[in-house]
């Protein structure tokens, strides 16, 4: 069994940072690849960022130049580290890992960008 722990959403003002955290627990071999997703109402759910077990990073077009995506294993856990938030970017954000080659997804955090 694998959980994920997501935390640092919140209320955030337009050009605002804040960081999120996700923890991977759990009985496993190895965590492949992690990364972070967001769903906003009404629109599909859309990759942010990754990063796989190697460091190797992939960050979304959107989010180019603001967000940064890191990795500590020795910690399992993952981050983004948002800079320059949008009221758009209001949206659900889910941390999701693959896990000894299956997809876990976490709960998902709110983060609000509004003044």
């Amino acid at each position: 069994q694998v959980h994920l722990e997501e935390s640092g959403g919140g209320l955030v003002q337009p050009g605002g940072s804040l960081r999120l955290s996700c923890a991977a627990s759990g009985n496993y071999f190895a965590i492949n690849a992690m990364g972070w997703f967001r769903q906003a109402p009404g629109k599909q759910r859309e990759v942010v960022a990754a990063v796989t077990s190697g460091g190797r990073s992939y960050i979304g077009d959107s989010v180019q130049g603001r967000f940064t995506i890191s990795r500590d294993n020795a910690k399992n856990t993952v981050y983004l580290q948002m800079n320059g938030l949008k009221p758009e970017e209001t949206a659900v954000y889910y941390c999701k890992a693959v896990v000894d080659r299956i997809e876990h997804w976490g709960q998902g955090t709110q983060v609000t960008v509004s003044s």
